[in-house]
């Protein structure tokens, strides 16, 4: 499976387009293969152009959140990293990268401070799908257990009537800080409160409902919609749906991954739906209109005279709707199987010889077998 594009550029999954910026910046310099000539940097150069070139595009991103690699593969940006014409917004970027290189440093960076607010944890879900569930799409119940506010102390994690206090250790800040002297100079070594761990908060009596943590564990049930289309691997984000946020922070969001369950009678090439069908050797020898299934139920075939065995059909538009756009369809593509009796009977017999005589004399080799033989080489 493809890595995250987010944790390839180190960001979070609610950065904004300037974040992303930077971040591209930041990775596009230290291993641009004209700067870096270590073993993989360009590889990994062509990975972060990759991340940047989904990600930096509203709509191209909101497709990789909904359905990750499988809603952007083909439908990104298909220039690469071999074509630096075609990447378009992508050359100002390397321009403000590569100003003053000689001159070293990156310079005017700040740091944002850090808040006290801590977005909360994402969840991931399996789904299994029928494969008509995941042909068509349509809606699904599902059931989750994540971490809500608590409804009695509303986050503070404080009993109430009381209010957590500023940590002493820390003054509220949530980090330490430690001086060391040395001969080469001072240094300053950061680090979170073991105190309050990092909240910047004392809690000195602990609601009951929560046991002073601010969440509870809650299931829940969600109806969430299956676009058509999706296949094993696909993946689903529902927005805030994940564990709740400390502190007032965010909630987390849930990751829904489909798997699709084997059927008897289809299976999956693409957006292409692969079935086999089995006819007598007479219908193959004198052609039949059959009815055959399709993940839209029963259509009327014809098989043509002298059908040939493993001869493979197409019905057009009975395959799978294409990913983001439900209105094209691949095809169903039957194998045509013949199916020739081990045993016949006496009076099957009788004609079969009898024709076996006549197909014998006008190609010199007689019998059933013969005939047989020639009908089916």
């Amino acid at each position: 499976m493809a890595r995250d594009y987010y944790e390839i550029l180190g960001v979070s999954r609610d950065a904004d387009k300037e974040e992303i910026k930077q971040a591209y910046r930041r990775l596009a310099r230290k291993y641009h293969p004209d700067v870096n000539k270590e073993p993989g940097a360009e590889d990994r150069f062509k990975e972060i152009n990759r991340a940047y070139e989904v990600l930096s595009e509203p709509d191209i991103r909101e497709r990789y959140n909904r359905f990750g690699e499988a809603g952007v593969s083909g439908g990104a940006a298909g220039a690469g990293f071999q074509d630096m014409g075609d990447m378009g917004g992508f050359a100002d970027i390397f321009e403000s990268i590569f100003s003053g290189f000689a001159g070293g440093g990156m310079g005017g960076q700040t740091q944002k401070r850090r808040s006290g607010q801590v977005r909360g944890d994402d969840l991931r879900l399996d789904l299994k799908l029928d494969f008509r569930e995941a042909v068509f799409g349509g809606e699904k119940e599902i059931r989750i257990s994540h971490l809500e506010i608590c409804d009695t102390c509303g986050g503070s994690g404080a009993k109430a009537g009381t209010r957590p206090r500023n940590c002493s250790t820390c003054g509220g800040s949530g980090q330490v800080r430690r001086v060391t002297r040395t001969p080469f100079g001072s240094f300053t070594q950061v680090s979170t409160c073991p105190t309050c761990n990092g909240s910047g908060m004392v809690i000195e009596d602990k609601c009951d409902a929560c046991d002073g943590k601010g969440t509870n564990q809650v299931p829940k049930k969600l109806k969430i919609t299956i676009p058509a289309g999706v296949d094993n691997g696909t993946r689903l984000r529902i927005s805030q749906e994940g564990d709740a946020g400390q502190r007032g922070g965010p909630p987390g969001d849930l990751y829904v991954y489909l798997f699709v369950n084997e059927d008897e009678q289809f299976q999956r090439d693409g957006i292409n739906i692969l079935s086999e069908i089995k006819v007598s050797y007479l219908q193959a020898i004198l052609g039949c209109r059959l009815e055959v299934e399709t993940v839209d139920g029963l259509v009327e075939l014809i098989i043509p005279a002298g059908t040939q065995p493993n001869t493979v059909m197409k019905l057009e538009n009975r395959g799978v709707p294409r990913l983001g756009n439900p209105v094209s369809r691949g095809d169903q593509l039957l194998t045509i199987l013949i199916d020739i009796p081990t045993k016949v009977t006496p009076e099957e017999r009788e004609l079969l010889e009898k024709l076996a005589k006549i197909k014998g004399d006008r190609t010199g080799k007689g019998g059933i077998e013969g005939f047989l033989g020639n009908l089916f080489k």
